[in-house]
């Protein structure tokens, strides 16, 4: 399968399973879960056709890891806007996380602390390079450490995913260190 397939199911993907499943007529289960048979003739209804063994390429493919399947069903790791519960057991994190951004969000974040926006959580990553891929989507990346054991230790809960996006509900100013 060529890259521009895979990135345009992978996009399809994303937006059906964490943000918009009703504009194609499925339904996510509490969890987030859909039957991948409905999947695909959504889609093909949608005017995206493509089949199970494109569907795993693109889930065994992504290098986020952003789907999981189980059995025949899938469903998105993180970063839904509609409402589901992941069902993630509470975790003990590292030291640090580290969250990236871009420099004309950070007044905001200094006044307010992270908070997960339009999604339910705010997403955390294990290292800084992940965390400057994922401020660099959105223009030159400006990463930020989270005191993770600290808020952790003032009874804040943190959970992880799958693909290993540690998601906390928001990060207060008072954990969070700036460069420069």
């Amino acid at each position: 399968m060529d890259d521009r397939r895979t990135v345009r199911i992978s996009k399809f993907l994303s937006r059906h399973l964490r943000h918009d499943p009703g504009r194609i007529g499925i339904e996510l289960d509490a969890h987030g879960w859909t039957d991948i048979d409905a999947l695909l003739a959504a889609a093909a209804a949608h005017g995206l056709r493509f089949d199970r063994a494109e569907l795993d390429h693109v889930v065994d493919t992504n290098d986020k890891r952003r789907f999981a399947i189980e059995g025949d069903r899938i469903r998105a790791q993180q970063g839904h806007s509609v409402e589901v519960d992941l069902d993630l057991p509470a975790a003990e994190p590292p030291p640090y996380l580290y969250h990236g951004t871009v420099a004309r969000s950070v007044a905001a974040i200094r006044a307010e602390g992270l908070r997960p926006m339009n999604r339910h959580h705010v997403h955390l990553s294990v290292d800084r390079a992940t965390a400057e891929r994922v401020g660099a989507r959105r223009g030159r990346p400006v990463v930020l450490s989270v005191d993770a054991g600290a808020m952790h230790r003032a009874g804040h809960v943190f959970r992880v995913t799958g693909n290993g996006v540690w998601l906390a509900e928001s990060v207060p100013t008072e954990f969070l260190r700036f460069p420069g």
